[in-house]
């Protein structure tokens, strides 16, 4: 598995009704996988790459923690990395909740919310060596 990026900015989708960066909201009481992904990367810049933060929201929604993380971890991350996974441009956060997602050149992420300065720097192009990609929409489009 390899969904990492480098030097690369991907801004929100096409169709992504938000206006703000909007935090994911809790589902029955629980977070969900774009609810994870946002508490990973907003409370820890530039710590994760894409592959690592898509992993630990994976055994965070598993609610593995402590023992069973350290028993079961190592071969869920295993059978995670072995499947195919969609990469950030298809989560909800630059989809649907507003977040575009900078990576530099470490492959190491940050979010910024679409209203900021900074999203409009990277978004604008003001930013030289950053690619700019676009979100996956969220709708197909109508023929």
């Amino acid at each position: 598995m390899d969904t990492n990026y480098y030097q690369t900015f991907i801004t929100v989708a096409e169709d992504c009704l938000s206006e703000r960066g909007v935090v994911p909201p809790l589902r029955g009481g629980m977070p969900t996988k774009a609810g994870l992904e946002y508490e990973l990367a907003a409370n820890h810049p530039y710590r994760y790459t894409s592959d690592e933060l898509l992993i630990e929201a994976h055994l965070r929604h598993r609610e593995l923690s402590g023992s069973d993380l350290a028993q079961e971890g190592e071969a869920l991350r295993a059978a995670f990395i072995a499947k195919s996974q969609p990469c950030l441009r298809a989560s909800m956060l630059p989809k649907k909740f507003g977040w575009g997602i900078h990576f530099d050149e470490a492959g190491k992420l940050a979010l910024y919310p679409v209203e900021s300065e900074e999203y409009q720097a990277f978004a604008s192009g003001e930013r030289a060596g950053v690619k700019l990609i676009r979100a996956m929409r969220n709708k197909s489009r109508e023929l």
